[in-house]
């Protein structure tokens, strides 16, 4: 790896000749024409949000040093941002007139309506940038080493780093755009956000069944997404056309693994939003995010709901009641060990070694009150419970 260092470029010589597309927010050009600002191994913009562009500006204003930038020497008089892309293009944007920036009084200003003293100072702070020149695994191994300023990379930034190419440049274009109309639908079912790849991520972890970088880099040259488009599309389709319901715990479930396993299963969409309706209005369900795959599998795991357990007053009520009538009669106060044949037929256990169960389960219908209450022994309550 190769570095020189350069110190004498302006912000008015970098932003020279800036272009932004606001559709796919990037700032794609810049030091007039020379610069590419965001290659497709860099993250998607993320600082427009009027608090990180503005403090960036207000940084070079207050003549704070804004840190050091890292270029990529690709050819000759051409090169990439490599670190840094997220402030020059908040430079390049305010100097445009994409936002403004408050006063001491409170009172905005774009870039055209400061003093002429503020944008002089704006346009000839000088930039600390190396520029760097070596292989293809070098430039990325470095961009994953000097991330440490501002937001790190997360997982599927870096990935898209490592094996950027026309697969990810495609994929991103639908899955990265936060422009997209499909967002809202898809964010129904996936947690996070467009910008920071979290939908792109989860769109390649379910066409990959988890294995996500060896796709990536099987398909790093493909011009084609349509294996990944339709896959994706199709465990969408099949979530949204069995429930009918869109609720808040459906974000973030893992669609992917549920629509391998289910998807070949028919569905009546009435009848499972009847179903999803009983267990949301249903108090002993303390889990609502495991409705949806109890539902899916025929409503037998009753451990994905965590349907509420007795409290410890109804439990210990419960073992006195128990424990004075066995010993009253003589026999065990787990009411299946005083049925057996065993030396436990007559043990009176302590409270801590028994369970409270439910006489009649509550996939049945049972409730959880002291009417519907016993006290097992932990073998007999852990073997009833494996039935």
């Amino acid at each position: 790896m190769k570095t020189q260092l350069l110190v004498n470029l302006t912000i008015e010589d970098i932003c020279n000749g800036f272009v932004y597309n606001s559709i796919e927010n990037k700032g794609l050009y810049g030091w007039s024409g020379k610069l590419t600002i965001q290659p497709e191994y860099q993250r998607n913009y993320i600082y427009a949000d009027g608090k990180r562009d503005v403090a960036v500006i207000d940084s070079i204003l207050k003549e704070y040093p804004i840190g050091l930038l890292y270029f990529v020497k690709v050819a000759e008089d051409k090169y990439e941002v490599l670190d840094g892309q997220q402030r020059i293009t908040s430079i390049g944007r305010y100097l445009t007139g994409k936002f403004a920036i408050l006063d001491e009084h409170d009172i905005p200003h774009y870039f055209e309506s400061l003093p002429d003293d503020k944008k002089k100072l704006i346009k000839e702070t000088k930039l600390t940038i190396y520029i760097c020149e070596g292989t293809e695994s070098e430039i990325k191994e470095w961009f994953k080493t000097i991330n440490i300023q501002g937001i790190p990379l997360n997982e599927q930034e870096l990935l898209n780093s490592i094996y950027s190419g026309p697969f990810v440049t495609k994929a991103k274009e639908v899955y990265s755009n936060s422009r997209n109309s499909n967002i809202n639908k898809w964010s129904a079912y996936i947690k996070g956000e467009a910008n920071r790849q979290d939908i792109l991520a989860t769109a390649l972890e379910w066409v990959s069944r988890g294995q996500k970088e060896h796709y990536m880099s099987s398909h790093r040259y493909d011009n084609d997404i349509s294996e990944l488009s339709s896959y994706f599309d199709s465990v969408i389709d099949w979530v949204s056309s069995v429930f009918i319901d869109v609720e808040p715990e459906m974000k973030g479930l893992e669609w992917g693994e549920l629509y391998e396993r289910y998807h070949t299963t028919s569905y009546d969409p009435s009848d499972v939003h009847s179903k999803v309706q009983k267990l949301y209005e249903d108090p002993f369900v303390t889990h609502k995010k495991g409705i949806f795959e109890y539902i899916l599998g025929n409503c037998l795991d009753t451990k994905l709901l965590e349907v509420r357990v007795f409290d410890e007053s109804t439990k210990r009520t419960k073992y006195n009641q128990q424990k004075a009538d066995a010993e009253a009669k003589g026999i065990s106060n787990c009411p299946l060990c005083a049925i057996g044949h065993d030396a436990n037929r007559t043990r009176i256990y302590k409270l801590a070694e028994m369970d409270a169960d439910h006489v009649t389960a509550w996939s049945k219908g049972g409730s959880t009150d002291i009417k519907n209450c016993q006290m097992l022994c932990k073998t007999h309550n852990r073997a009833k419970g494996n039935k």
